[in-house]
């Protein structure tokens, strides 16, 4: 298990198993004042060397069969010890990119064709594992926070994965992320086009990307908030998604926010208030672009999710949240304003939302597909998204590209 191989505390530092060790991961050596810093030392360059040789040999600047350097010139290179060389190509031949013999030096594993890539597909698999594990650990996520999110990610991409059984031409199949207007639209889009529907099954962004990716969707409902270049959907439709033309047909605009009790007694403005005691939180499902944007504010605002009551609960849909704060079993979620609006909640706004449509360019040409991006075109699709309240309609049927 993930928390068995990283642990961390504020007196030890991070470093590397030795390769004699029973497999890859992590370990840590209690801090030393003598030699912390030769100790550091060491290990950076012995993961630099690793990593070098490593990204030489997967973009073919060193080709299968072809000899490493020499020791002696090895350690002139790095301007290291010996044993700092034996170390890095150790864990090389421990990842299957390498192989020695006595008296015939050291090279790159051959034949590596077919099957036979598979150390080369385990070594790149390893080296962004390492470096995602990394990244997060740095950022201050937890082993056990980090282990319960990947086993989640994976069950969601397994279930995603089996194949739907054969779908008539006439029904869209739509996988993705909640969204009220929806029910809504599929009733419109039949009335529109008696001989079309449009199916649904709400699974979450991430979860109708992987449909995509997996040929089980027609389209997928998405809304991912990406932090980095702070804009939505673009940057994970072409990392599920690479290569392919992918049109991101948009829904609307939404206002998302805490939704609360009425005339919001409890004084709740921010997810800072949250934390506070006796206040009970109804969280949405993990892989939702809601969830996504949550956690991503909540950790740049330093704030620990187990300090939040109800953080677990899980909701699927905007409306099973306000459902549950109408039931008084919660006095906050966070959900668009048009579920909040159709429980006779409060509101208090937070953030404003690009909800796509994505759809791949080999889908784009169904007449079904067709049908649906020339209702979204129409005055009275737009008048019948906005009486739903909490949606801004000025971008509804516009398409962007991604390729």
């Amino acid at each position: 298990m993930l928390s068995e191989h990283i642990r961390y505390n504020s007196n030890w530092q991070l470093c590397f198993y030795d390769t004699c060790s029973t497999s890859p991961g992590f370990k840590l050596a209690k801090y030393n004042p003598s030699n912390y810093t030769r100790s550091m030392e060491q290990s950076h360059l012995y993961q630099q060397i690793v990593e070098s040789i490593r990204d030489d040999i997967l973009s073919g600047i060193i080709k299968p069969g072809e000899s490493l350097p020499p020791m002696r010139k090895m350690t002139e290179k790095w301007n290291c010890t010996t044993g700092t060389i034996m170390r890095a190509y150790q864990e090389l031949a421990h990842q299957g990119l390498i192989i020695s013999h006595v008296g015939k030096g050291t090279k790159v594993v051959d034949n590596l064709s077919g099957q036979d890539q598979s150390p080369l597909r385990k070594a790149t698999l390893f080296n962004r594992t390492e470096a995602f594990l990394l990244e997060i650990i740095t950022a201050g996520y937890t082993p056990d926070e980090i282990e319960q999110s990947m086993r989640t990610a994976l069950d969601r991409w397994k279930t995603f994965s089996i194949k739907q059984e054969e779908h008539p031409s006439n029904v869209l199949r739509f996988i993705g992320s909640h969204d009220p207007s929806l029910a809504m639209i599929a009733a419109q889009y039949h009335e529109v086009n008696p001989e079309l529907s449009l199916h649904l099954s709400f699974s979450g962004s991430l979860g109708g990307l992987i449909a995509l990716a997996e040929k089980n969707a027609d389209l997928a409902g998405c809304h991912l908030w990406d932090e980095a270049t702070d804009t939505y959907n673009e940057p994970f439709v072409r990392k599920l998604l690479p290569g392919q033309k992918v049109a991101l047909l948009t829904l609307a605009h939404r206002r998302v926010g805490l939704i609360l009790a009425p005339g919001n007694p409890l004084g709740l403005n921010d997810l800072t208030d949250l934390a506070k005691p006796g206040i009970r939180f109804v969280n949405r499902q993990q892989g939702s672009g809601t969830r996504v944007w949550l956690d991503a504010q909540l950790h740049r605002a330093g704030i620990n999710t187990s300090g939040i009551a109800g953080y677990q609960d899980e909701k699927m849909t905007h409306s099973e949240v306000a459902r549950t704060i109408s039931k008084g079993q919660a006095e906050v979620g966070l959900a668009v304003e048009t579920a909040a609006l159709s429980f006779g909640l409060g509101f208090k706004l937070l953030t404003t939302e690009r909800y796509d449509l994505v759809i791949p360019a080999d889908r784009w040409e169904l007449e079904s597909v067709r049908a649906l991006k020339e209702w979204l075109d129409t005055s009275l699709a737009k008048t019948e998204i906005n009486n739903l309240g909490g949606y801004d309609t000025t971008e509804t049927g516009s398409v962007r590209w991604v390729s």
